[in-house]
C-alpha cells in the first residue's frame, strides 16, 4: 500500500503511481459524463445547459476545497519522506480539525449565496432555476467533498494511489445507478443528478476513512497527538489555503469566461458543456501526472534527494508530450461522435460548435500538460505561493477572453479562453521551477531542513 518514491527509477515510479490515479480520474470523469448524458438525453438541452452554466462556479468552490486538501497532504508527504511518523500523525490530526472548520464555513456561505452568484453571472433566465437547484445540492455536499479529498490525499501522500481509486470506481457505478433512479424513476430533474454525485462521493469518502483507520498502522493517532497545535495548524494553512486560492483564482477567470459565454445563449452553453465534459475526460492523464508529481516532489524533498526532482520532471514531461499527440488524434477523428453522445442528432449547430471547442482545446494540450506537471511539482516541494501566481496568469487570460475575445469573435472566443490561459501560466511556471530548484539547493547547502 505505502510506497517510497525516493528510490528507484523516476520514470518507473511515476508510471506506477500515476496509472492507478489515471483510472481514478477517468472513472470520476466517466460518471460526470454519464451525469451529462443522462441529463441531456432524459431532461433536454435546457437542463443540460443549466448544469453546464454552474461549471465555473462549481470549480470556484469545489476547486478551493480540493486545493486545501492537496495542500494539507504536502506536509504529510514531507514527514513520511523524512521518516518522522509521530510528526506525521500530528499533522493528520490537525488536518482533521481544520477540514471540519473549513467544511462548515464553506457550506453555510455557498448555499446562501449561490443564487445571487448565478444571477451575477448572467445565467439565461430559461435555465436559472434549474441551475440553482443543481448547484445548491452540490454545495450542500461540501463536507463529503472534504472527506473524500482529505482521506485520499493522505493516502496518496504515503504512496498509496491504488486504494482511493478502488473506492472511486465503486462510487462511480453507484453514481450512475443513482442518476438513473433519481432522474428516470423518481423524476427529480437536475437535482437528482446532484444528489447522486453527493451521495456517491460520501460513500467513497467513508470507505477511504474506514480503510485508513483499519490498515494504516502509522496513522493510528494517539490521544495526545489529537491536540490542536496552533503552530502546526498555521503551517498547514500556509500550504492549504494558497493551493485552494490557486484553484479559486483560476476559477474566477473561468467564471468571467462562463459569464461571457452565457450571453451567447443556452445553445452556446450546451455546446461548451458537452465539449467540456469530453475535454475533461481526455485531460485525465494530466491530472494524474500532476498529482503524482506533488507526491514525488514532496517525498524527495523530505528525504533531501533534490537531484531526483529534475529527473522526475523530465520523465513526466516526456509522458505528457506523447499523450498530447494521442489526445489530439482522438478529438480530430472522433470528436463529432463523442459530443453527439450528449445531444440529439438534429442539434447540428450545437454539435458543430462543440466539435470546434474540443478540437481547439486538444490542440493545446501540451501547454496544459506543463501547467499540471510543473505547478503540482512546485506545490509538492513546498512553494505554494508560485501556484497562486500561476493561477493569476490563468485568471487574467480567461478574463481577457471573456471581456474581449467573446464579444469580438463570439463562440470562437470562448474556445480560445482556456488555451491562452494555459500558455500564459507556462510563461510564468517554467522559469519559476528553475528558481525553486535554486532555492532548494541553497536551503540544503545552508543546512535548512524542509518540512
Amino acid at each position: 500500500m505505502i510506497k517510497d518514491m525516493t528510490k528507484d527509477s523516476p520514470m518507473k515510479l511515476i508510471l506506477g503511481f500515476s496509472i492507478p490515479l489515471l483510472f481514478g480520474f477517468l472513472f470520476q470523469q466517466f460518471y460526470n459524463l454519464v451525469d451529462t448524458v443522462i441529463v441531456g438525453r432524459f431532461l433536454g438541452t435546457e437542463n443540460l445547459a443549466a448544469v453546464g452554466a454552474t461549471g465555473s462556479v462549481n470549480f470556484l468552490i469545489i476547486g478551493f476545497c480540493m486545493g486545501i486538501c492537496s495542500g494539507f497532504s504536502i506536509p504529510v508527504s514531507h514527514k513520511f519522506g523524512a521518516g518522522d511518523y509521530g510528526g506525521l500523525r500530528r499533522v493528520v490530526a490537525n488536518c482533521v480539525w481544520l477540514t471540519a472548520v473549513f467544511a462548515l464555513l464553506l457550506t453555510v456561505l455557498t448555499t446562501a449565496l449561490c443564487r445571487p452568484i448565478l444571477v451575477m453571472m448572467k445565467t439565461p433566465d430559461n435555465i436559472l432555476d434549474a441551475a440553482y437547484a443543481y448547484i445548491w445540492v452540490i454545495f450542500l455536499g461540501i463536507p463529503v467533498t472534504f472527506l473524500y479529498n482529505m482521506t485520499s490525499g493522505v493516502m496518496r501522500a504515503l504512496g498509496d494511489s491504488k486504494t482511493p481509486v478502488i473506492f472511486l470506481v465503486m462510487s462511480s457505478f453507484l453514481n450512475i445507478g443513482l442518476d438513473l433512479f433519481f432522474i428516470v424513476n423518481l423524476r427529480w430533474d437536475v437535482q437528482g443528478a446532484a444528489w447522486a454525485t453527493v451521495i456517491s462521493q460520501g460513500v467513497s469518502g467513508l470507505c477511504c476513512l474506514l480503510f485508513m483507520v483499519k490498515k494504516f498502522e502509522i496513522l493510528r493517532i494517539r490521544r495526545e497527538e489529537w491536540a490542536f497545535d496552533r503552530h502546526l495548524a498555521g503551517n498547514l494553512c500556509g500550504m492549504g489555503v494558497p493551493m485552494g486560492l490557486q484553484y479559486s483564482i483560476t476559477a474566477i477567470g473561468s467564471v468571467i469566461l462562463q459569464s461571457a459565454t452565457n450571453t451567447l445563449g443556452s445553445d452556446a452553453v450546451a455546446a461548451v458543456t458537452a465539449a467540456g465534459r469530453i475535454s475533461g475526460f481526455l485531460a485525465c492523464p494530466f491530472d494524474a501526472m500532476g498529482s503524482t508529481m506533488a507526491t514525488y516532489g514532496g517525498q524527495n524533498v523530505g528525504a533531501g534527494k533534490l537531484e531526483r526532482i529534475g529527473q522526475g520532471l523530465k520523465s513526466c514531461v516526456l509522458l505528457g508530450a506523447g499523450y498530447s499527440v494521442i489526445a489530439l488524434g482522438i478529438s480530430t477523428l472522433l470528436g463529432e461522435t463523442l459530443v453527439g453522445l450528449f445531444l440529439e442528432a438534429s442539434e447540428t449547430a450545437i454539435i458543430g460548435d462543440a466539435k470546434l471547442f474540443l478540437t481547439i482545446a486538444t490542440a493545446f494540450y501540451f501547454p496544459l500538460a506543463l501547467v499540471n506537471i510543473i505547478r503540482f511539482l512546485i506545490q509538492g516541494v513546498g512553494f505554494p505561493f508560485f501556484a497562486i501566481l500561476a493561477g493569476v496568469f490563468e485568471m487574467v487570460a480567461r478574463a481577457l477572453a471573456g471581456f474581449v475575445l467573446v464579444p469580438w469573435l463570439g463562440f470562437t472566443g470562448s474556445c480560445l479562453g482556456n488555451p491562452i490561459a494555459w500558455i500564459l501560466a507556462d510563461v510564468f511556471l517554467i522559469p519559476a521551477f528553475f528558481l525553486v530548484q535554486k532555492r532548494l539547493r541553497n536551503m540544503k547547502e545552508g543546512g535548512i531542513k524542509e518540512g
